[in-house]
């Protein structure tokens, strides 16, 4: 009787030990850093485009960044209706016929995530966005990594705070720079920010890897630009594409 005793109580804590051993891996698995679900990460917002009058509401998506997300074609031509951000519009209409969004446009020409940053609060976050899109890489090399992900993690940091959906952007391309070089400063940044990305389980439209798939397959990138960093319409199409994945 005792021996029966004691192999159930041994019995039973192996049991409970593999649980336990099976919780903890369960628990990391959880915990490892990864980007946002393009099918989940705007569920929220999905449902709001949904909503037909009078339940609707204003949905606000906020676009953040340097000249191109501003639409600067071959400077200083400026095409917003062919830029990403209200191409992202447009096609968010097409999917949510009944919804009123406002594509808000707070891109500088030149700017980097430094200057980004420091006009945040004033700036950015007046506009009350339901979705945050920064898109600052080609011109954060001027500032280097550290610099520009301390301002990076400044907007993050402060639009979650607020609840705000947050999709970053790595860099459209630089035909001034091999694409297929991972050791450039302009694929450090695009690493840069997957990172953040995955740190803070937030949205990622990766703009550099999806060019760097075209070129892989063939394309000349020129096909893409309008002038040596700034993004045709074909080009801002692209974007559109990864951004659009999360609203579908």
């Amino acid at each position: 009787m005792f021996k029966r005793i004691v192999v159930i109580v041994v019995f039973l804590l192996l049991m409970f030990t593999e649980v336990v051993i099976s919780g903890n891996i369960f628990a990391e698995e959880m915990l490892k850093p990864e980007v946002a679900s393009t099918a989940v990460y705007l569920a929220p917002i999905k449902q709001e485009l949904q909503k037909q009058w009078s339940k609707n509401r204003i949905i606000n998506f906020v676009f953040h960044g340097h000249s191109v997300p501003a639409g600067y074609f071959k400077t200083p031509d400026v095409r917003s209706f062919q830029a990403y951000p209200l191409l992202v519009h447009q096609e968010a209409k097409t999917i949510y016929p009944f919804a009123v969004i406002n594509a808000i446009n707070t891109s500088i020409g030149g700017e980097n995530s430094e200057s980004g940053a420091a006009r945040f609060q004033q700036q950015v976050l007046t506009h009350r966005p339901d979705v945050l899109f920064i898109d600052y890489a080609l011109n954060d090399r001027g500032i280097g990594l550290e610099r520009a992900k301390k301002a990076w993690e400044s907007m993050i940091e402060t639009a979650l705070a607020k609840n705000i959906k947050v999709i970053l952007l790595t860099p459209t391309p630089d035909w001034s720079v091999n694409i297929l070089d991972d050791n450039t400063s302009l694929a450090q940044h695009a690493k840069q920010i997957r990172e953040l990305a995955a740190k803070y389980h937030i949205g990622l439209a990766d703009s550099y890897a999806e060019f760097k798939k075209k070129v892989q397959d063939g394309d000349n990138i020129r096909d893409y630009l309008s002038q040596i960093n700034h993004p045709n319409e074909k080009g801002h199409r692209i974007v559109t594409s990864l951004i659009i994945q999360y609203l579908k």
